[in-house]
């Protein structure tokens, strides 16, 4: 999945209010981009850090950039834009390219369920049972090449959690799909002492018949798509 407009490189002044950035272009302009990650961002929001800014001239935007990449040190990049994985994963869930989800009839987005939450996928038809899938973007790594979810406490993915495990007690097959948005890491792993809540249900969701995969991402300043399939570490 391309960029819809050319990235171009910046130098991050500062992250505020969660969804704002500040941050200097080459030419010297300071400009303020929208962030579209509600987490912590922790280990990718310290000035100083290069970041990739996607331009845009919509008319109904108030902000005229988008945070997209850091570029670490290494020359490795990190995707912070939490919505670009689902419009990635929705395609390639389409062409049939994810490894244990392929041969479905159907891709269907947002669908309600469990407690006034919606699915990210339901999968459907060819004779395979309904599949709920619910994607988390992946972008902490304290450890080096393991990423870890989450990065910070999270009563909404717990929650998600537990409403895979309902489908699955019910009979359909659910799946916790972890989406890796870093080029540095080879593994990934729940981070048990930032939400042991969320690891306890994690836990308690693979016991009752959830199963989980993980995928990397290729990431440049030109796109992002999906990549290898991951091991998850079990905590």
């Amino acid at each position: 999945m391309r960029f819809q407009t050319p990235l171009v490189p910046a130098v991050l002044i500062r992250r505020y209010k969660r969804f704002l950035a500040d941050a200097t272009l080459t030419d010297g302009r300071e400009v303020t981009a929208h962030c579209a990650n509600p987490g912590s961002m922790m280990g990718l929001a310290e000035p100083g850090t290069r970041i990739w800014l996607e331009p845009n001239d919509d008319p109904k935007k108030k902000l005229k950039f988008g945070w997209r990449l850091v570029e670490h040190e290494d020359g490795h990049f990190t995707g912070v834009d939490t919505s670009l994985p689902n419009r990635m994963l929705r395609a390639a869930l389409e062409r049939g390219d994810v490894a244990g989800l392929q041969g479905y009839a159907q891709v269907r987005a947002e669908v309600p369920y469990g407690q006034k939450s919606r699915i990210d996928f339901l999968l459907i038809g060819n004779g395979h049972a309904d599949t709920y899938v619910e994607v988390k973007s992946v972008t902490l790594s304290r450890d080096r090449g393991r990423a870890e979810f989450p990065d910070s406490v999270t009563a909404r993915g717990t929650k998600h959690l537990m409403e895979l495990s309902e489908m699955s007690k019910a009979g359909h097959r659910a799946v916790m799909l972890y989406l890796v948005q870093r080029t540095d890491c080879s593994s990934v792993t729940v981070a048990a002492d930032i939400d042991p809540a969320y690891a306890t249900a994690w836990r308690a969701a693979t016991d009752a018949g959830v199963e989980t995969l993980a995928f990397g991402c290729a990431i440049s300043p030109d796109g992002v798509s999906l990549a290898a399939a991951l091991p998850v570490i079990a905590t």
